[in-house]
């Protein structure tokens, strides 16, 4: 009976010793998970939030991809669109087409079509380029030149859309609207500053006032500023100033000029969005020979539309090309013919798609 006591006494002794290495087990590992997320935030260094004041609630991050911007250990920040930098194209036609309508009611004084035209602008951050492009485009469509020359002289004012594109453009309207002297200060003065960078364009908007105005003196000079800067003239050149030799007299000028500038075997068309490659012999046969070059070339420089785009010749649709090469002779006319009748919207020069 005495040895119940000491087993009793014995057991709790043991009970006692396994909680308390119970105990010590969980703090071991309590201890070793610590050490193990301490190694492995000094890895990714990755920190947890700072301890604000504030509750959790009132914490808001953005995580619009537009407006964030990821750094190297933070993660995203917010960050603000910076609104004098936008370049927002949603809007503009509409904004375009009330433009049109503003120009359009509008009288031939010089003040009052640019005070419209700074109240137009009066409530915009920056200058609204795309919707004055686009308002250029559809005065280009109702053959609005006094207005395109309003329009145009008002944004160069401003110091705005300085490009080639622009400038044709005005260069275009005064030559439609007849205003041959203004349109020859705009060509010398462009002249004189882009002397070894004018387009190909201007020049043959120049040879084309002359020509058709018979100035063949200055219609030479031109053709002899390109030859001597190393312009490339187009077929449509060579055929204007080949006529002039033939009409003076000048059939030895005339030989020398086809020689040195030969027909060329292909012919560029841009048929359905696409551009074709197509002999000249069947254009001549479909009635579209070298003489006829000039509708083509006068339609082109009526529309505006991507003058860097005609100066860059596009290596990737030389496979489109060599596709549309083994086409049937029948094929390629009866698709000229559709694309003479349907009214695409591609132009080769101008200011550019907007």
């Amino acid at each position: 009976m005495k040895f119940i006591p000491f087993l009793e006494q014995r057991f709790r002794v043991f009970a006692w010793f396994l909680l308390e290495l119970e105990i010590l087990i969980s703090i071991h590992r309590n201890l070793l998970i610590f050490d193990l997320i301490c190694w492995f935030r000094m890895l990714t260094l990755v920190y947890t939030f700072p301890v604000t004041s504030k509750r959790i609630e009132s914490v808001n991050f953005s995580w619009c991809p537009s407006s964030s911007v990821v750094c190297a250990a933070k993660g995203p920040r917010p960050r603000y669109p910076r609104v004098w930098k936008t370049r927002k194209r949603i809007g503009t036609i509409s904004k375009a087409a009330k433009l049109v309508d503003c120009v359009k009611g509008l009288s031939n004084v010089k003040e009052e079509v640019y005070g419209a035209l700074d109240s137009f602008i009066a409530w915009e951050l920056e200058f609204p380029l795309i919707t004055v492009k686009k308002a250029l485009k559809t005065l280009e469509n109702q053959r609005e030149w006094k207005r395109i020359i309003q329009l145009t002289k008002w944004m160069l004012s401003k110091g705005q859309g300085r490009t080639m594109g622009s400038y044709f453009t005005l260069l275009n309207a005064l030559v439609e609207d007849g205003r041959l002297d203004e349109a020859e200060e705009l060509w010398n003065k462009l002249f004189s500053q882009y002397l070894e960078s004018m387009p190909r364009i201007f020049f043959h908007k120049m040879i084309s006032l002359y020509y058709d105005r018979a100035m063949h003196d200055k219609l030479f000079e031109v053709f002899a500023d390109m030859e001597e800067l190393g312009v490339q003239p187009n077929m449509a050149i060579v055929t204007k100033v080949g006529n002039i030799f033939q009409e003076l007299g000048m059939l030895d000028k005339y030989e020398k000029l086809m020689k040195k500038y030969p027909p060329p075997k292909w012919e560029y068309r841009y048929i359905k969005g696409k551009r074709v490659k197509i002999r000249t012999k069947y254009l001549s046969e479909n009635g579209n020979s070298m003489n006829g070059l000039s509708e083509q070339n006068k339609m082109e420089h009526s529309s505006t539309n991507s003058l860097d785009e005609a100066e860059i010749t596009s290596e990737d649709s030389s496979l489109e090309d060599d596709e549309e090469i083994g086409k049937d002779p029948d094929e390629i006319l009866e698709d000229e013919h559709m694309w003479s009748k349907s009214n695409f919207e591609h132009d080769f020069m101008g200011l550019g798609q907007l």
